[in-house]
């Protein structure tokens, strides 16, 4: 059934669905253990139960979260030896070394310390556990910095050379390929948007608990007001942060990859006076213009170059083959815009509700939150689409394009594959994200019972063999 279709294109949609799948797992629990640790601080210092029973509601989650993110990245690694091996031959050299610094450093920090805060924290003390804890925060910081590494060298690559006989990159420069050109502005832009995801979800929940005690008529309990409170100042500071450091990381695009930002703002012509800014619009590969478009004129030139005049290139000066797919790089900028703006609007939403005093039995905003709790999910997957989609037809821009990048596998085997992972990762990973919705909906008690350990005593992982005449246990 896939005899017709093209493999490089099969391959770049497995990809596309695998990491997609990830992606969101990641995005959720960097921001969820930089809180874990937050909250366990704020449990030891002032010991307020609230506090702890967070801790132990929001740590289940994690671990779920944790282990389905684990889980699904681990298959992406697989697909650069079966569907990207040209590519994997090509770059190895250069970033096959920061992806091993990933697992010899992030990942066994997170593994090594991860067992202690999920069920140490009565059995080595609470400053032992709370260094764990924060370890494994540093931990999902770390493998981020170097996933995005790699990840910013396939944009901007800097440090290197290319061996002439074999076409491979090689390193020259680790510091030029590690703190790469674009590497600074992505690394920031992302953490913060994981920390924003969470503090949304962590938001959505507390509002839906808020607002089934409204209906029932009862008090709601300090500790959905208190991850409501917390979530939305998160919100209401991180956001404006995040538009600020995304216009930031956006400058750095229209220096380095000038294409990208063309396809972003749909340009499709040149404009030597200033550039509209399109606020919509539906984009016609094909005849190369923007059909229906609604613009503000010049806004586009004063917010790239701060200047109402200034000339902005366009797509025309490209040749076709070198140009993006620009209707979806058009599109999942602007999603990943619009829900930063309501991001920044439930922001100060909330803030004047605290003004107000009625941060706790405001209905409207509490469905505002609730409805705005995937929304970065949504804003990640959208951003992510923005970035790699705009970086094509290259994998390592301007120099390895993506059609010379794939191994040499048949449509047919490609298509197997891709259906195989779309039945397993809904049905593996949509049970765990139902679970986890599952334990959402169930409200952090006062007493929120801890994880325990499947047995009180050591773990026989072969069961236990009889031993002759051996006294019976009391």
């Amino acid at each position: 059934m896939f005899e017709t279709f093209d493999a490089v294109f099969l391959a770049r949609l497995q990809f596309a669905f695998t990491v997609s799948f990830h992606f969101l797992f990641p995005a959720f629990t960097i921001g969820l253990a930089s809180y874990l640790a937050v909250l366990n601080a704020l449990w030891l210092t002032t010991k307020q139960e609230r506090f702890l029973n967070l801790f132990r509601y929001w740590v289940k989650i994690f671990a779920l979260a944790f282990a389905m993110g684990v889980v699904s990245g681990i298959v992406m690694s697989y697909q650069f030896g079966t569907n990207w091996s040209v590519f994997s031959d090509k770059a190895g050299p250069v970033i096959g070394a920061p992806m091993a610094y990933e697992v010899l450093s992030a990942f066994f920090l997170e593994a090594g310390f991860l067992g202690i805060m999920l069920f140490g924290r009565d059995r080595v003390g609470p400053g032992l556990h709370m260094a764990a804890t924060a370890m494994v925060a540093v931990g999902t910081f770390i493998s981020a910095f170097w996933i995005l590494s790699v990840n910013s060298w396939m944009h901007t690559p800097a440090g290197f050379s290319i061996d002439p006989e074999t076409g491979q990159f090689l390193p020259e420069d680790f510091w030029q390929i590690i703190f790469n050109p674009s590497f600074p502005y992505r690394l920031m832009h992302t953490v913060t948007a994981a920390y924003l995801t969470t503090a949304f979800i962590v938001g959505g929940v507390g509002a839906w608990h808020l607002l089934r005690h409204r209906r029932r008529g009862e008090i709601a309990t300090g500790e959905s007001r208190t991850m409501f409170s917390m979530a939305m100042w998160m919100a209401a500071i991180v956001a404006p942060v995040q538009i600020f450091l995304g216009d930031l990381h956006g400058l750095n695009t229209l220096e380095h990859q000038p294409v990208k930002v063309m396809a972003m703002e749909g340009h499709y012509e040149s404009h030597p006076e200033g550039a509209p800014l399109y606020l919509f619009g539906w984009p016609n590969d094909e005849t190369q213009t923007l059909d229906y478009a609604v613009g503000i004129p010049k806004l586009s030139s004063l917010i790239l170059k701060h200047d109402l005049n200034a000339p902005l290139d366009g797509l025309d000066t490209v040749p076709d083959e070198d140009q993006p797919p620009v209707f979806i790089v058009f599109w999942s900028f602007r999603i990943m815009v619009m829900i930063g703006f309501a991001m920044l609007g439930l922001g100060l939403w909330s803030l004047a509700a605290r003004a107000k005093g009625r941060l706790y039995d405001w209905p409207m905003l509490h469905r505002a939150a609730v409805l705005m709790g995937p929304s970065g999910l949504v804003a990640v997957l959208a951003g992510w689409v923005t970035t790699e989609v705009g970086r094509q037809p290259f994998t390592v821009y301007g120099l390895l394009r993506t059609a010379d990048s794939a191994a040499p596998l048949a449509a047919p085997a490609v298509g197997a594959s891709l259906m195989a992972f779309i039945i397993v990762y809904f049905a593996v990973f949509g049970a765990g994200t139902w679970y986890i919705l599952r334990l959402m909906g169930h409200e952090p008690s006062p007493a929120e019972p801890r994880l325990k350990d499947v047995t009180t005593g050591p773990t026989h992982a072969a069961g236990r063999s009889p031993v002759p005449n051996a006294p019976k246990e009391e």
